[in-house]
């Protein structure tokens, strides 16, 4: 069969602190995808820190970088966490990525890995649906200079130190003073975070088509402090007015230390993430499953 892809980057989930039968387990799947890719006439390369924290040496290796230059796709066997790191690394060279999920049904990660064979068998021949998900890039701005900068595709989160009290956080949005806020923290998301952090501190879902982000106060000392939806053409700006050991999180994966007159500045990035899904696939399906949606419901 001819693939619609020549050549195919496997991302495994690599934990150096998992333990041996976690490590044996994730690197026969990817034996398994990498085998069944090879049948259905593709080229596949490792990312090479898959590789070798898999102890993996049966493929050739890419960087990531590599992988954007030279790959078709990109295919993520992991969590969701995983497929973030990924994405936001390839964003920029538009790669298309697809998710095999190990454990349970991801967001992102939308294909069970017991189901992978008849789902990538279709794909590979074309038969997708494509979805595009924005990105924001968050910099850290002291005494004028940019002193961290990174890029998210779920959140950008300002949260107080763990044993400390609340922060007191000013919020401007196009240079416009929203308010001071005294909270454990506030989050930036996108629509694709909208269903993380941001979801269990009391924000809305944003369906990935809004071209828009959510403003979530993390525990608000003031109970009127809601969520807010914001333009993703929006310049936001978050000061760091009072409180300790403060942090700026992108995806809860980097982390910058903050000091007091730090400003956490939001903006939209040029990239998007491209995720592709089974024929068919849903944005709705996925909450229902994610969320149990209607559970103990008998549909007619």
């Amino acid at each position: 069969m001819d693939s619609k892809f020549k050549l195919v980057a496997l991302i495994g989930k690599y934990q150096t602190s998992a333990g041996v039968a976690a490590v044996a387990s994730a690197r026969a799947a990817l034996d398994a995808v990498a085998h069944f890719l090879h049948d259905q006439g593709c080229d596949v390369v490792l990312e090479r820190d898959t590789a070798l924290n898999m102890g993996m040496v049966t493929h050739p290796t890419l960087t990531v970088p590599q992988i954007g230059e030279q790959c078709d796709l990109g295919l993520v066997v992991g969590g969701d966490g995983t497929m973030l790191g990924i994405g936001r690394q390839l964003a920029a060279y538009g790669v298309p990525l697809i998710g095999i999920n190990q454990g349970r049904l991801g967001f992102i990660t939308d294909i069970p890995y017991g189901n992978f064979a008849a789902c990538l068998s279709l794909m590979l021949r074309g038969e997708y649906v494509e979805d595009h998900r924005s990105l924001m890039t968050g910099r850290v701005m002291r005494d004028g200079h940019c002193v961290y900068n990174a890029t998210a595709l779920n959140d950008v989160v300002v949260n107080r130190g763990a044993t400390s009290g609340m922060v007191e956080l000013r919020v401007e949005v196009d240079g416009h003073f929203v308010a001071n806020q005294r909270a454990d923290g506030l989050i930036i998301a996108t629509p694709t975070g909208s269903t993380a952090y941001a979801l269990s501190s009391g924000g809305p879902l944003l369906h990935p088509s809004i071209p828009g982000w959510v403003m979530v106060p993390i525990a608000p000392h003031t109970l009127s402090n809601r969520p807010i939806v914001l333009a993703n053409t929006s310049h936001i700006a978050i000061e760091v007015v009072a409180g300790r050991d403060a942090s700026a999180s992108f995806d809860q994966q980097s982390l910058a230390s903050l000091m007091h007159g730090d400003r956490i500045e939001v903006t939209r990035s040029n990239h998007h993430v491209r995720f592709l899904h089974p024929k068919g696939w849903s944005y709705f399906d996925t909450l229902r499953e994610k969320l149990h949606w209607n559970e103990g419901v008998t549909s007619t």
